[in-house]
Order: structure tokens, then sequence, then C-alpha cells
């Protein structure tokens, strides 16, 4: 039952880390690289060097929110069943 209960929920915080993610990651390449965007790899302006270095930095951000958003998530599950919530 711990589950079934915590598989909805578990879904919306996964969604909505990837829409804080994504806004996150934007500001912290705005301050860093001075640019709007961070270039994709099929910008042919940008070099592999910015390209795999804007990667890094997502994927780094990215994991860090979506670490940050489960385990808030499996808390406040916590706090409101009593149950830490199995995977």
């Amino acid at each position: 039952m711990n589950k079934v209960l915590y598989k909805p929920l578990s879904f919306v915080i996964s969604a909505l880390g990837g829409i804080l993610a994504g806004q996150v990651f934007k500001q912290v390449w705005k301050r860093v690289a001075g640019q709007e965007d961070a270039p994709d790899a099929t910008d042919r302006d940008s070099t592999w060097t910015q390209v795999i270095i804007a990667a890094a930095a997502q994927g780094a951000v990215f994991g860090a929110v979506k670490a940050a958003t489960d385990r808030a998530g499996a808390i406040g599950y916590r706090k409101a069943t009593g149950d830490w919530p199995d995977d």
C-alpha cells in the first residue's frame, strides 16, 4: 500500500523538480557564461569545450535538484503518513 500511495506523489514531485531544475540551470548559466541560453550540441558557433561544459553543468544541476526534490518528497510523505516511502 505504501508504494501505491507514494508513486503518484513522486511523479508530481519529479515533474515539478524538472521544471525547477530548468529554471535554476538557466539562471546559473546566465550568471556564469553571460549568455541567455546554453549551447546545444548542434550549435555550429560553439566549441566542443563550451558544449561539453554546458552539458556537464546542466547534468549536475538536474541531478542535484532531483535528489533534493525526491528527498523532500520522501520526508514530506513520512511526516504526512508516518511511513518512509519504499521504492
